[in-house]
């Protein structure tokens, strides 16, 4: 087996993926190296919502439209079904309208549109007192479970990108990668380590404070009905700080920590997506801990259901399945890279947006890495 590489990933979540891509594309040779024998954290506990509308204003904004682009010309090649695409966010109060009608007065509101009761009651008739809908054309919606595996198989069919799993890394000091497997010799390495916070490189990640999220996830049943896009209520226009961070959200604030403080208190905000088989996958919560505990309070389940029957008016399907998703995070929710060395890249996302950014993110680290301009810096 080939044992030397221009580069070697360390992480094989869609972090580590897009790198190998980027780097791919630019003729290096390239090695993916994982402890496990398959993604099995962030990148495949989630949505799979790319999410462009609501993103940080500025470079996340623009890494989201970037990545989204790339999510668009690499999906039909690697075999990933594109399972939905837009937004359709749910406002149910006045301030809300106002966060809204803000958002849309920005770059960021480009495309996007309100609608008006009657357009939302097409679609979800029973709900009530519902003043109208922001939609935004510009997201996109994948299997995560499904695409992850489904875009590794591709780089390494397409593009030659050797995968090393069930390989735990030891220490990186290239041209020389220690590995439980034995040593493999790189030009320079990316870690991409997810939420590891403690095999590489744990004194840089404690400097800058990372910590773990976990998230309550649910599959329901098949309602019986198509969602035009995926759903949000206007929790979210707190939790997305494109919109949380306009001086309009601050009485939308007040007025759900009056009306919803355990929702807040409990990081819960909506997130509804559709399957192929008409299955959702919803959620969710946030609660931060370096090690998380395992055990999941009933009470979040119906914080999440409540807003789900709140923001569409139905009774929730039967749940099918449950999971903790799980990210790492930081006090700026967004993203960095360290440089360990002078050929060695240390990136972490920390705002639970990888599915939305990565491929921005790896296009600036390697383009920078090899003194290049590619993707969104060209």
């Amino acid at each position: 087996m080939q044992d030397e590489f221009d580069l070697a990933v360390v992480g094989a979540g869609i972090l580590g993926l897009a790198h190998a891509l980027a780097a791919a594309r630019m003729g290096k040779r390239v090695v993916v190296i994982d402890r496990d024998d398959r993604a099995n954290g962030a990148s495949v506990r989630n949505f799979g919502f790319i999410t462009v509308t609501g993103q940080k204003r500025g470079p996340s904004w623009r890494r989201a439209r970037r990545s989204r682009d790339v999510w668009e010309e690499i999906a039909p090649a690697a075999g990933i079904a594109i399972e939905q695409r837009g937004l359709v966010l749910a406002l149910r109060h006045p301030e809300s309208v106002a966060v809204a009608e803000a958002f849309l007065a920005t770059e960021m509101g480009e495309g996007c549109t309100l609608r008006s009761p009657a357009q939302f009651a097409e679609h979800f008739p029973e709900a009530s007192g519902n003043l109208g809908a922001l939609w935004s054309p510009h997201d996109l919606r994948v299997e995560s479970r499904d695409a992850i595996p489904r875009l590794a198989a591709w780089l390494e069919q397409e593009w030659g990108v050797t995968f090393r799993m069930r390989t735990a890394v030891l220490s990186v000091a290239p041209p020389v990668v220690e590995t439980a497997r034995g040593r493999v010799r790189a030009e320079a390495v990316i870690v991409c380590p997810g939420d590891d916070l403690y095999s590489l490189y744990p004194e840089r990640l404690a400097a800058r404070e990372v910590t773990r999220c976990r998230l309550n996830m649910m599959r329901l049943a098949a309602p019986g009905r198509h969602f035009p896009a995926p759903l949000m209520s206007d929790l979210g226009l707190l939790r997305y700080a494109g919109y949380g961070d306009l001086p309009e959200a601050e009485p939308l604030r007040r007025k759900l920590a009056a009306l919803q403080p355990d929702h807040l208190a409990n990081g819960v905000h909506l997130i509804a997506v559709q399957s192929a088989d008409g299955s959702l996958v919803v959620g969710d919560s946030h609660h931060y801990d370096n090690t998380p505990h395992p055990f999941a309070p009933a009470e979040l389940d119906r914080l999440i259901l409540e807003e789900f029957t709140a923001a569409t008016g139905m009774s929730p399907p039967p749940v099918v399945e449950r999971w903790n998703g799980t990210y790492a995070s930081d006090a700026n929710h967004s993203m960095f890279v360290d440089t360990p060395a002078s050929n060695v890249r240390l990136a972490m996302v920390t705002g639970g947006n990888g599915a939305s950014t990565s491929f921005a993110i790896a296009e600036e680290v390697i383009g920078e890495l090899y003194g290049l301009k590619i993707g969104m810096a060209s």
